[in-house]
């Protein structure tokens, strides 16, 4: 059958086949007006397309799984103490009244471990470290009356005796006893007077006076191993002595290097009453007591 290249392109693109159409052209071919009313009947037969409805959306729950619940931390209330109270309530009004600077020096120890162990040999009671830090705070005093002083609202308060606040970690809590005229004391005579101190801190039986009196609280964490740290003022001392732990240390001795006990001291002081250049001058007197330690004993 005869048919024209265009006829033919039309009607594959109808989707019809040769033998749907009859051609009119000459010896029967099939040309483009037949193709053309072909089509035009197949679609006529075939009526107005009714479009397929379009599938509705299926919507999916997403998946939820159960989240495990907190489990509340569980916990108990301590109430707080009447002391506990009043050491909060001192040392935040201290550190937010008095203007707290400090100073850090290291003391070679090797002599004064070196006292310490002969003078256990001998005393009645056992002296500490601590003991002997306490003797040279009253040295370093008498080196240095000038710090030997508070802060009032009149005037600053120079005090004719060395009295120490020394601060006790009792069974009851962190209280500050004061040992007076420590000057005039031995060293076995103060570590003496401080156990008597913890014993009665841990008992409950201090009193209102042993609590009062002193420029200058010494506190030491060194038995904690605790290589330094820096103290809060107990108002109204115008200073706090933090005591490290002595650890051995490379020191340079006259040019060479040798291996000693070395312990950290920082010293909190209140401005007010005492400026920078006194502080220092006091923690060298407090340092060469410290590593020229029969000064102690004198």
């Amino acid at each position: 059958m005869f048919i024209s290249p265009l006829a033919r392109r039309i009607l594959r693109e109808a989707g019809l086949t040769v033998d749907q159409v009859r051609g009119t052209g000459p010896n029967g071919r099939i040309v483009r007006r037949d193709v053309e009313r072909a089509v035009g009947e197949e679609r006529a037969s075939a009526g107005p397309a009714v479009a397929a409805p379009a599938p509705e959306p299926v919507i999916t729950e997403p998946v939820r799984t159960a989240s495990p619940q907190p489990r509340a931390a569980g916990f108990h209330d301590i109430p707080h103490t009447r002391l506990r109270r009043v050491v909060a309530s001192r040392l935040t009004a201290s550190k937010q009244t008095v203007p707290h600077f400090y100073l850090k020096r290291t003391a070679r120890i090797d002599a004064l471990l070196a006292l310490r162990k002969q003078l256990n040999e001998v005393s009645p009671q056992k002296i500490s470290v601590n003991d002997l830090v306490i003797a040279a705070v009253a040295v370093a005093h008498l080196s240095v009356p000038d710090a030997n002083v508070i802060w009032t609202d009149e005037s600053i308060r120079q005090f004719e005796t060395v009295d120490v606040a020394v601060a006790i970690a009792s069974q009851r809590g962190l209280v500050t006893p004061v040992l007076s005229a420590v000057e005039r004391m031995s060293p076995s005579a103060i570590a003496r007077e401080v156990k008597a101190y913890v014993q009665r801190a841990n008992d409950g039986t201090l009193q209102q006076g042993d609590l009062e009196g002193g420029s200058l609280t010494v506190t030491n964490l060194g038995m904690y191993g605790v290589d330094e740290f820096s103290a809060i003022i107990n108002p109204p001392h115008s200073a706090i002595l933090a005591v490290g732990a002595g650890r051995p240390a490379p020191v340079v001795v006259d040019g060479t290097v040798e291996v000693a006990t070395q312990m950290t001291l920082v010293l909190s002081v209140d401005h007010r009453a005492i400026d920078g250049a006194l502080a220092a001058q006091w923690m060298q007197a407090l340092v060469s007591a410290l590593e020229q330690p029969l000064r102690l004993v004198a």
